[in-house]
């Protein structure tokens, strides 16, 4: 809780919630902000999606980096994040999209979600951000990077075009990581961001994102690629890891 303690106890013992959250309880009890109230008709079993990685991707490409009709956006890491900001990228009316991922295996389900090409960094002999501003005519517009990966970071920035170029850190490095690059790689215009929840106000964004889905404004059942009962769930995460599904959906 916030004022450090918890409310779940097993056989006597304290249980300390995850990452502030419980989701893995039937029933749970929260503070009155964290609570909202949303179409009564959603199916649970998709929307659970919108509590994280959907919202986060979608959000960072329309509201952290505000992606402007026309313009090119490179995506860092295709996974359920990064397919979510290539389709905020495509909602947000981007003409190219380029997805960049060591797994070729995904450059599939990318080109459906959105993207206009997809690039794997092993095929170049050069770093990708050289790669990228050559194929852009001198950088993208929009860079995302959604792996959490600290050299990948610093490439998605380099990768952006100097003078308005944005770069947004969506990715979640390793603790006691540190991010660098070269001073006039921000003193020629770039900006580099960082997102939290995509920009959205849960209370009340996420309401509006479950009603965005229900309209067919946003894609959610397609970033679900399998369900899997709870005492199965290292195998979801394996699916995961290893690049065979975007999210499993776990039901306890």
């Amino acid at each position: 809780m916030p004022d450090g303690t918890s409310r779940f106890t097993c056989k006597g013992k304290t249980i300390l919630h995850y990452m502030g959250t419980s989701t893995f309880s039937e029933y749970t009890v929260v503070a009155d902000i964290s609570v909202t109230k949303i179409d009564p008709t959603a199916p649970l079993d998709k929307v659970c999606l919108l509590g994280c990685g959907i919202s986060t991707g979608y959000g960072a490409a329309v509201n952290t980096a505000k992606v402007e009709p026309g313009s090119t956006c490179a995506v860092f890491g295709l996974g359920g994040v990064g397919l979510a900001v290539i389709m905020g990228c495509k909602v947000a009316g981007a003409s190219r999209i380029i997805g960049v991922d060591i797994n070729k295996d995904k450059f599939a389900r990318a080109k459906e979600f959105g993207a206009s090409e997809c690039i794997n960094p092993q095929d170049f002999s050069k770093p990708i951000q050289e790669v990228l501003v050559e194929m852009t005519d001198g950088g993208v517009d929009y860079s995302f990077e959604c792996i959490g990966n600290v050299k990948v970071m610093r490439a998605a920035l380099e990768a952006c075009h100097k003078g308005w170029g944005v770069s947004v850190v969506v990715g979640v490095a390793a603790s006691g990581e540190e991010i660098s690059t070269r001073p006039f790689q921000l003193v020629t215009g770039r900006t580099w961001k960082g997102t939290a929840f995509g920009g959205w106000k849960s209370v009340e964004s996420v309401p509006k994102l479950v009603s965005e889905y229900m309209s067919k404004k946003i894609k959610v059942d397609e970033f679900v690629t399998g369900n899997l009962p709870f005492n199965q769930i290292n195998e979801a995460f394996e699916l995961m890891h290893s690049g065979k599904s975007i999210r499993t959906v776990v039901k306890i």
